[in-house]
């Protein structure tokens, strides 16, 4: 489920430090590489050399990457035909919690993820333990305040969250709308909040829209309190073939998210709407980053080097996402009309919960979110 033109911004996080984890050592099996000890490119003899490297281990392995998120599928597609490599898509429908644990599970395997896909609040804490140092050849073009000084995690797109819904529905026109009878048992949470970081910005979205705060999500928790109890909200992980089906008419995710969604239904003569309070645009970054353990070391830094050029870039704004080096694209001219029409040409800033304020957040929702609505 992906955007529509409301993606127009990047969204300021800050890089603070993460809550403390058992370190991990690198397998014999990655530290065999010499990519496995790789900071940057032009340790690898430069971009070509990379891909020689990668075109040797012959494989990359990816994790919680559905096709239908941000244009995964295209930048999957011209990865794999750009560097002749297979690409193995691991849980494609998990959440950022998902991949670590899949991580720790599956390391010393041949299976284990060489690059992550992970949301802020989850990525960071593991900041220490779980990945490796890695600075793209574009590393200068990232602002300083949104990254890792080591490029252990690097942000790499944003969207802004929403509420997508079948517009034959009608309108939505306030969050409170959603108490209506005509919404009863189709309206679902883009993930766990306690594990997904789409789930977790849809109620400081709605936290804000009722009078919270990033440091008060509790607004959000009785927001959907209250939908669960008018038998709106349903405790279902939302997917392409739950909206299709029609059992999630109603779906808090990012406008990226939406976008997928709107491009489907106006295929078979549908409307996909989205809703986004006033005064309440939440944003947040994804990051990417190579696995400390990485089986094809070379394959997940060559990885984040295409995900993080303009290629890549031009591939997030088509799907509705804002890669994270926009304003440089914008600038040098290198973002493409096909990614302009979609997310515009603009670079202005939308809000994000920092760090602190997301794990404040994650602490109240361990504690209260299940008592409120449930589990899946």
């Amino acid at each position: 489920m992906k955007l529509n033109k409301l993606t127009r911004s990047a969204v300021v996080l800050s890089v603070a430090a993460a809550l403390a984890v058992p370190t991990f050592a690198v397998t014999s099996a990655s530290a065999a590489s010499k990519a496995s000890t790789w900071t940057s490119a032009k340790q690898a003899g430069g971009l070509k050399g990379l891909a020689a490297a990668c075109k040797k281990e012959g494989q990359l392995n990816i994790i919680a990457t559905p096709r239908d998120w941000a244009n995964y599928g295209e930048i999957i597609d011209n990865f794999k035909k750009k560097y002749k490599v297979k690409i193995d898509s691991n849980i494609p429908d998990g959440s950022s919690q998902d991949e670590i644990d899949t991580a720790n599970k599956l390391k010393g395997t041949k299976r284990s993820p060489d690059v992550f896909d992970l949301g802020t609040a989850v990525g960071y804490k593991y900041i220490d333990t779980h990945y490796s140092p890695y600075k793209v050849i574009n590393w200068a073009q990232i602002p300083t305040s949104l990254k890792d000084p080591q490029g252990r995690l690097t942000p790499n797109y944003t969207g802004v969250m929403t509420v997508g819904y079948d517009g034959a529905l009608g309108t939505i026109t306030k969050l409170d709308d959603l108490l209506d009878p005509k919404f009863k048992g189709v309206v679902a949470l883009n993930g766990d909040p306690t594990k997904a970081s789409a789930g977790l910005n849809g109620l400081f979205m709605s936290s804000i829209a009722n009078g919270g705060s990033f440091d008060d999500i509790s607004k959000g928790v009785d927001f959907f309190k209250k939908l669960k109890a008018a038998g709106s909200f349903i405790n279902v992980d939302p997917t392409p073939a739950t909206i299709e089906s029609g059992q999630t008419r109603v779906v808090f995710d990012w406008t990226y998210n939406a976008k997928s969604v709107i491009d489907k239904f106006k295929a078979v003569g549908k409307t996909w709407k989205t809703f986004t309070p006033a005064n309440a645009a939440v944003g947040s970054f994804y990051n990417v980053g190579v696995s400390a353990w990485a089986p094809h070391p070379a394959c997940g830094r060559l990885w984040m080097e295409y995900v993080l050029s303009a290629e890549g870039g031009n591939s997030w704004g088509k799907g509705g996402a804002s890669p994270v080096l926009w304003p440089w694209m914008i600038k040098n001219k290198t973002a493409s009309a096909d990614a302009i029409a979609v997310i515009g040409s603009g670079t202005a800033v939308a809000k994000g919960a920092s760090l602190e304020q997301q794990a404040a957040a994650n602490a109240y929702l361990t504690a209260n979110w299940a008592a409120a609505v449930g589990t899946r």
